[in-house]
C-alpha cells in the first residue's frame, strides 16, 4: 500500500500552468517578429532587434522547460 503511493507521488507531473502561459508568450512574440519583417513601407529596424533578442532568449527557455524538466 505505501509502496503504490509512493509511486504515484512520484509520477506527478512536471508541467506548471506559467510554463503554458511561457509557451503561449513565445508564440505571440514569434507572431510579432513575422509581423515587423513583413512590414511594407518601412521597417522598425530597433524593434526587430529587439524582438529576435527576446525570441530567442524565450526559445532557449522553453528548451530547458521542455527537454531539462517536463522529460527529467
Amino acid at each position: 500500500m505505501f509502496l503504490a503511493a509512493e509511486e504515484a507521488a512520484k509520477s506527478t507531473s512536471n508541467i506548471n500552468t506559467f510554463d503554458w502561459f511561457m509557451l503561449a508568450f513565445t508564440i505571440l512574440i514569434l507572431i510579432g517578429f513575422v509581423r515587423l519583417v513583413k512590414a511594407r513601407p518601412k521597417k522598425n529596424v530597433f524593434a526587430i532587434g529587439f524582438t529576435t533578442i527576446a525570441l530567442l532568449l524565450f526559445l532557449y527557455i522553453d528548451y530547458i522547460m521542455i527537454f531539462k524538466v517536463w522529460m527529467a
